[in-house]
Order: structure tokens, then sequence, then C-alpha cells
């Protein structure tokens, strides 16, 4: 892959990277016409990079046969319309797998989600990641970086034999511990994603992101883009404006752990009339009574 296709993708991480959630139809099965649909809505609200199989499309809930639906109806939807950041992860041939699916359906990206084993060792975190990017040297690759104890130093070492890793995803709740992990890492090196989305984004951009992940995306494309474009043009009184608009949204959605961090983007969508509630074991839906704090947010962005 040529250092100028790589421009391109790192160009499309530097912006609102939606996370679409995945729709399930009445049978429990994904509803494609409306994967389809939430898609469109995306485009035309003005998204221009999207990652299908994140966290709050359900990645971990999905099968693999599921997996690899999702990032074809999402390439299929989206033809040249948009960047598509495939996500990865589970055992390295399991990644491996679905890393080069993704390469085949017509991906340019894929976001290596965060190893889940309960020991992790830094060196280990590399190897993963590098078998991996090693696999797929034509695609862009982006770890999603959950750990607070890894080395940006550890970051570089893996760029260092994989220049296919091109930008992160920094998802640790530490502004500082950010700042430092980037400048270890190489600040112009990648490019900085902030990874808990719109919360964080004001706070990460000013320590060096570029980008920030979203879910609430999928309810107010206008929301995320607002507030994006605030940050372009170092406007932090004008994104934090949008950062009070999202906060009770946000707050619902991070509350126990963040045990209703999809439940809460799925029944604003049903709210609208855009897809199903449901979401799978380990979620749970909304109970009845807290569904119209939900709804009436949705209602109040004049989507």
């Amino acid at each position: 892959m040529s250092g100028v296709a790589f421009e391109t993708q790192r160009a499309a991480l530097a912006d609102v990277v939606a996370i679409p959630v995945t729709p399930f139809a009445e049978d429990g099965t994904v509803d494609q016409p409306a994967h389809r649909a939430l898609l469109r809505r995306l485009l035309d609200g003005g998204i221009n990079t999207l990652t299908p199989n994140g966290n709050t499309g359900e990645f971990y809930t999905l099968t693999p046969e599921e997996r690899f639906l999702v990032t074809e109806l999402t390439v299929d939807e989206v033809g040249d319309r948009a960047a598509i950041l495939v996500g990865v992860g589970h055992d390295v041939p399991t990644a491996v797998a679905a890393a080069r699916h993704a390469r085949s359906s017509g991906a340019s990206m894929v976001m290596v989600h965060q190893p889940i084993h309960p020991y992790v060792s830094e060196g280990g975190w590399v190897d993963y990641h590098r078998a991996i990017a090693e696999a797929v040297p034509e695609l862009g690759v982006v770890p999603y970086i959950r750990n607070a104890s890894l080395s940006g130093l550890r970051l570089a070492e893996l760029a260092d034999v994989c220049p296919n890793v091109i930008g992160v995803k920094y998802a640790v709740p530490d502004a500082a511990r950010f700042a430092s992990f980037a400048r270890d890492a190489g600040l112009e090196r990648f490019v900085w994603v902030a990874g808990l989305a719109e919360p964080y984004a004001p706070s990460y951009f000013s320590a060096g992101a570029t980008g920030f992940t979203s879910g609430l995306v999928n309810v107010a494309p206008a929301v995320s883009l607002n507030m994006i474009e605030a940050l372009r043009s170092g406007d932090y009184p004008a994104a934090m404006k949008v950062w009070e608009q999202i906060r009770r949204f946000e707050e619902l959605r991070g509350a126990n752990a963040s045990a209703n961090n999809v439940t809460v983007v799925k029944e604003a969508l049903a709210s609208l009339g855009l897809c199903r509630r449901e979401v799978r074991p380990p979620s749970r839906a909304l109970p009845e009574r807290e569904r119209a704090e939900v709804a009436a947010i949705a209602a109040g962005w004049s989507i």
C-alpha cells in the first residue's frame, strides 16, 4: 500500500468515526433492511467514516458469520461514499480471518479490538497486533487501546515493524494519561482518535486527538458534526455547548459501568421509529419507565 493511500486513510480517521448499531429483527437475526437504512441515514447526514463490528454494534454478541455479514452489508451499502474501518478481534486466527475478509470485501482499514484475556503482557500486546497487521499489510490498522498500563513506547515498537499501523483509538478515561501516551508513541506519527466519544473529545482534542468515535451519531449525526467542527476550529466554548447538550444522554449510557451503553442508543432509535430496541445479552433493553427520558432527549435534538 502506498504512502498516498495511507494518507487518505489517516484523513478518514481525523473525523467523526461512527460506530453503527446492529439492528435485530423480531426473530433475533440481523435486520438487514433496517441496517442498510441506518447506514444511509449516517451517510446522508454527512458521516464519512464508519466502523462496522464496533462495540456499539454489539461485536461480542455477534457470531462469526454475522460479523462477516455486517461487514459485507456495510461495504455494499456504503460503496465509495465513506471510509470503512472494520472491527476485528478475539483470538489471533479469528482476527486475521476477519481482517482478510474485510480486505476481500473492499474495506480499507481494520480496528483491532482490545485483547480480551485476563493476562496481557506489553510484549504480548505487540505480538498480537503484529500478527494481525502483518496479515493485511495493504490495510490501515488501528489498535483500540483500553489498557491504562500499556506504554506508548510499545505502540512505537509495533509501528516500527508494521508501518500500516496508522492510527489509534484511545479509550482510557484519563486525558493526562492520553497526552503522555501519545507523546511517548509519537504525536505526529499516528492519527489519534478519542475512543470515548463526545464526552471526552474536547479534553482529548486539547491534547492532540483529531478524531473521535461516536455511538450517539446513530441518533443525531448533526450533533456530532457540530462538535467536531467546533473542535477543528479550536472553539472549545462552542464544543462544550454541544457537550452540555448531549451530557444527560451520555450519562445514561455510562451509568453502572456502561451497562446501557448500546441500549440507550437503540432506545433512542426505536423512539424515532428507526429500528427495534432489542439488544443481546449481556446487555438488556431499558425498562419501560426509563424509556420516556431517552425519547425526550432524542426528540429535543430536532432530528
